[in-house]
């Protein structure tokens, strides 16, 4: 990258967050920290007013923006590629907001670049898992809860349980969104738990965003909630030996199932998973015949002998 093009990068660069440190600008350009400081000195004598809080960073001052983000073919086509996959994994809301960005994302494109766009568009194709939508359940909600993040506002909503086919309405502090197991679920802290809890979201009914605000200083952070997640006592562990050939054609799959971690040996693969549900996971190791040895626990050996019992009378003449 010339010098040119960095410097208007680091002007965008300022513009994207309120303080950005030297260190940030040197690790994103690969630069030293002596060029990054010619650089802001260039800048700031081309006019931009740059402020500096020492110890802290870098900051625009207030008031003061660029003209229209000009956009390169390679950065657009990277923002193609992220609407494909935005389609299947976020809700209406989402989509929604994301295909108005995108349209004043066009808007300040070339027109030859605007026909490359629109081909390119015609040729990308992301096979999402269908997602099924149940009466009753809006799945409309992302938009809402990234901005009571921002806000730091209690949430409300009505929550069903798989478990007890029941709903219960739940007070919530927000601390993150995360994806997995093909679903968005909304980590916070329950008031009616008095503990932080996990809900997907797709289960969530009638959610609004109080005025009420909450103090951060009694949850965990973010990454230790991920954290008590892979580690909750609410999951049970498999480990299971799968035939090496077989485990080639779960490669993705398994994740699904709460994988954790293998180990490779000559003809098999020794597995771990994290689990919510034994009675789920009897069903899926059946699936796998006689490729599969399950090590532990032992209650999951005698759930797919039930199984298998459940189908011999199912199928028996």
């Amino acid at each position: 990258m010339n010098r040119i093009d960095r410097l208007t990068a680091i002007l965008v660069q300022l513009q994207s967050k309120k303080v950005v440190t030297a260190q940030e600008i040197a690790n994103r350009f690969e630069i030293s920290l002596r060029t990054v400081y010619r650089d802001v000195r260039a800048l700031e004598d081309a006019g931009v007013p740059i402020g500096a809080e020492a110890g802290k960073g870098y900051f625009i001052m207030e008031g003061y923006y660029l003209p229209p983000v000009m956009f390169t073919q390679q950065e657009a086509n990277a923002l193609v590629l992220g609407a494909k996959l935005i389609e299947g994994q976020t809700d209406v809301s989402i989509k929604r907001n994301f295909t108005e960005a995108m349209l004043k994302i066009k808007s300040v494109l070339k027109s030859s670049e605007k026909d490359e766009i629109e081909k390119l568009e015609s040729q990308i194709v992301v096979r999402h898992l269908p997602q099924v939508e149940k009466e009753g359940f809006p799945n409309n909600f992302l938009a809402t809860i990234q901005q009571a993040l921002i806000d730091k506002s209690v949430l409300r909503f009505r929550y069903y349980s798989s478990f007890s086919d029941d709903f219960t309405t739940r007070d919530i502090e927000p601390i993150g969104l995360v994806f997995y197991a093909g679903r968005w679920h909304l980590l916070a802290y329950c008031r009616l738990r008095q503990a932080p809890r996990d809900f997907r979201v797709d289960r969530l009914v009638k959610l609004e965003k109080l005025d009420e605000t909450y103090d951060t200083g009694h949850q965990p952070s973010f990454s230790q909630f991920l954290e008590e997640i892979a580690f909750s006592t609410d999951l049970q562990e498999v480990v299971i030996n799968i035939d090496k050939i077989v485990a080639r054609y779960i490669s993705e799959q398994k994740y699904s199932q709460g994988f954790v971690s293998e180990e490779v040996g000559e003809t098999h693969i020794k597995m771990k998973f994290l689990t919510p549900s034994l009675n789920y996971t009897s069903r899926w190791v059946l699936t796998l015949g006689d490729a599969v040895e399950i090590i532990s626990p032992a209650k999951l050996t005698a759930m797919v002998k039930e199984r298998i019992e459940e189908l011999r009378k199912c199928y028996s003449v």
